[in-house]
């Protein structure tokens, strides 16, 4: 299934790009949140007419995007918990808690952005966590991991 992409997608295409999809893909995500459109002639025309408008948004939010890394680039966070003598934690520490403490912080982050590709950690130690702020923006924030034994 041919779509018209309304904004850059990771890993699909740039604003305005005719790409070819799952018809699940298209019915079910991008067109429901409005990343992209049929790929008609009547909506082929209709972009062209609001591809300006579409590429001034996508301009704004990418400078959004820039601002908000610079505030997060190289932040250290500390989350003090109960662990072993080994240092493996009695549980785990997921997106919910790196959210939780940027936020008490006074970082503006939500948990869809916060990218653990290894999972939930489970040991004590420093780790660096990838926020996803953008198409190809990301922020890399310390986090610091301790007992409170």
């Amino acid at each position: 299934m041919d779509v018209i992409l309304l904004e850059k997608i990771e890993n699909l295409g740039d604003l305005g790009d005719k790409v070819s999809v799952k018809p699940g893909y298209a019915r079910n995500y991008l067109i429901p949140k409005a990343k992209a459109k049929y790929a008609t002639a009547e909506n082929l025309k209709e972009f062209e007419e609001k591809k300006e408008e579409l590429e001034k948004a996508a301009k704004e939010n990418l400078e959004k995007a820039l601002v908000r890394k610079d505030k997060l680039d190289g932040i250290v966070i500390k989350i003090a918990v109960e662990a072993n003598d080994e240092g493996q934690l009695f549980g785990s520490i997921s997106p919910y808690e790196i959210e939780k403490q940027l936020q008490e912080d006074g970082h503006e982050v939500s948990r869809s952005e916060i990218r653990m590709p290894d999972g939930a950690i489970k040991n004590i130690g420093e780790y660096a966590i990838t926020i996803h702020l953008g198409a190809e923006i990301d922020a890399i924030i310390n986090l610091i991991v301790e007992t409170n034994n």
